[in-house]
């Protein structure tokens, strides 16, 4: 994705003639902090417009930020777009919520671009590319140099380590994780991963943004795979073994989880909703993390991503949509 070359002599924005969108009462911000440039968050960059990363658009943009929405592709810009004005109206019924916006307000507030240069106005950034360190270590060189220094990057993802990206910035301290599950809109907590070097004050701001979202932000310690996925993938994976040794069939094995454990999907509704292939990618660097082999990827799971089964995203995978 290309960039464009910023100044950077360029004059700072005085964010505090903007409103606080969220204040702590607790750790009030002093005039000479640092904190008292970044209590104003009002546009958030969003890198990937995948699944996750159009979820992550509607979510903010349906919280009154203003959201900057980046993809190598206009007409993946294009389609989620028309996504995110679907289900403005689709989650609001299902959560038994009143409307409260057109779609077309909440798309007003979404502006989309094929490179990294607008991202120079973003407050926040929320990365939401492929789970793949190479192309996520190109995203995080490029977007160090062109955001402004105190911009946290979140980054979303069920694997990569924190850490591990916070190396490749002159950033450390605000790099974390925010892991969003799928569909973004409708979970209440999120994932938030600290690095080794993430600071406190990054946490908290995060918390806060997060809060303007809905959502609760539950703090965990960087690890491949953290705690949702270390367990979630390889539930689903055994889950896809028991497919692939025909112990039972991929209804049954969701219906067991949904019939006698209470789970609203099962294991392998779950992994077509996430999308096998990032089901296959974090298997993989939860495997490559750990040399362990309780995280080697099922042979079926591979077949099905090498024929394209991926799941709704592509219409069929276990089921068909």
């Amino acid at each position: 994705m290309p960039s464009e070359a910023l100044s950077l002599s360029a004059p700072r924005r005085d964010v505090r003639a903007h409103p606080m969108p969220w204040k702590s009462p607790e750790h009030p911000p002093t005039r000479n902090s640092r904190r008292w440039y970044r209590v104003s968050i009002r546009t958030v960059g969003v890198i990937g417009a995948g699944t996750i990363g159009r979820g992550v658009a509607q979510s903010f943009a349906q919280a009154k930020f203003e959201v900057i929405l980046v993809d190598t592709s206009q007409g993946q810009l294009d389609s989620a777009l028309a996504q995110i004005g679907r289900d403005v109206l689709v989650h609001a019924m299902l959560l038994g919520q009143q409307l409260q916006e057109s779609a077309q307000s909440v798309l007003s507030r979404i502006r989309t671009c094929t490179e990294y240069g607008p991202l120079a106005d973003a407050d926040f950034v929320v990365e939401n590319v492929t789970e793949n360190w190479d192309i996520k270590r190109a995203v995080y060189e490029q977007i160090d140099a062109i955001c402004r220094p105190g911009v946290i990057f979140g980054v979303n993802t069920s694997a990569v380590p924190i850490t591990r990206v916070g190396s490749v910035t002159k950033r450390p301290a605000e790099i974390l994780g925010l892991h969003f599950m799928n569909p973004v809109p409708m979970m209440s907590a999120v994932e938030v991963v600290s690095g080794h070097f993430t600071s406190e004050e990054t946490l908290d701001i995060t918390r806060g943004v997060l809060k303007d979202l809905g959502k609760e932000g539950i703090v965990v310690q960087d690890s491949p795979g953290f705690i949702t996925n270390r367990v979630l993938m390889v539930t689903i994976n055994e889950a896809i073994f028991c497919v692939q040794d025909q112990i039972a069939s991929a209804e049954d094995v969701d219906k067991m989880f949904r019939e006698c454990f209470g789970h609203k999907m099962g294991p392998l509704e779950t992994g077509d909703l996430i999308g096998l292939d990032t089901i296959l990618n974090s298997l993989t660097v939860l495997y490559e993390s750990f040399r362990d082999s309780k995280f080697r990827p099922a042979p079926l799971l591979q077949k099905m991503v090498d024929a394209r089964l991926l799941g709704r995203k592509t219409g069929q995978g276990f089921y068909t949509y």
